[in-house]
């Protein structure tokens, strides 16, 4: 029993529908799919009635955008299966409402630089919860700005550190967004803990009893990130995920379904403990 339990669609900033998703994760050889689009749980209903027909099990979550206010940094959680959704309801919709504001002007600056449309943008957003930066790119690779979602022109224009067309999110506390997925009835679990330098919020979220598992197994978690990681597991008997955080195309780097995994023993732990709130 094997699940990827981290995956994007074009309900948030992946290249593929809820449908193909499923479809081909059960191509893939898995039991187990989590739908953990940015900030929205807009595909779970609809992932779980294909999930029915293609014999596969959905885990529907979401992945929320956060900030630790601390450093300056954003952190990522994924809540699964949360028993009381409706409570982050205005916590998601704060969250997609900001970025939606930042990535409009941030659209209205390209769109001065080059001879893209707005119309031409959107349609990549069609379906969406929200306009995301991979809409934008998506629209200058057709016009052959760009070879690629994720690469020099990306850097120059939307990258938080170096984009001249970048403006800045608005998230919430990630402590805030912990309690509220707990108040929720959803599993907290850390995503991608070597992104954003997250290993010391893990360390103290983990403290105060708000995460549940962490994301062990990812395509970007660096080697000198895992003794750490293993050993904050073991401390506070957390629970070990795995997942692609697959976007299809895109991506910076190809990542297929199934390339990190959650194995039987953590979906056990995962069931149980989603079964008891």
């Amino acid at each position: 029993m094997i699940g990827d339990l981290h995956c994007h669609t074009r309900f948030s900033d992946g290249s593929i529908g809820i449908d193909d998703l499923i479809f081909h994760a059960k191509r893939a050889g898995l039991d187990f799919v989590g739908v953990t689009d940015h900030d929205t749980m807009a595909g779970i209903k609809r992932a779980e009635l294909l999930g029915k027909r293609y014999g596969i099990g959905i885990v529907g979550g979401v992945e929320i955008s956060a900030r630790d206010f601390s450093n300056g940094r954003r952190v990522h959680l994924l809540c699964y299966l949360p028993k009381v959704p409706d409570r982050l309801e205005g916590l998601l919709k704060r969250t997609l409402e900001g970025r939606n504001k930042a990535l409009r002007e941030s659209m209205q600056k390209v769109m001065r630089l080059y001879p893209v449309t707005e119309e031409h943008i959107m349609r990549y957003a069609s379906g969406a919860a929200g306009l995301y930066s991979v809409h934008i790119m998506s629209a200058l690779c057709d016009l052959g700005y760009a070879d690629g979602v994720y690469g020099t022109l990306y850097q120059k224009l939307l990258g938080p550190k170096t984009g001249i067309c970048f403006v800045p999110h608005e998230y919430e506390d990630v402590w805030e967004v912990a309690k509220q997925i707990k108040s929720a009835g959803g599993i907290c679990v850390l995503a991608h803990p070597s992104n954003y330098q997250s290993i010391g919020i893990m360390q103290q979220l983990a403290a105060e009893g708000l995460l549940d598992g962490i994301e062990r197994y990812h395509p970007k978690v660096k080697q000198e990130d895992i003794p750490i990681i293993e050993q904050t597991i073991e401390k506070y008997g957390l629970i070990a995920t795995g997942g692609t955080d697959f976007h299809g195309k895109n991506a910076s780097k190809p990542n297929p379904l199934g390339t990190c995994l959650t194995m039987q023993e953590s979906l056990e732990r995962l069931f149980k403990l989603a079964k008891s709130k």
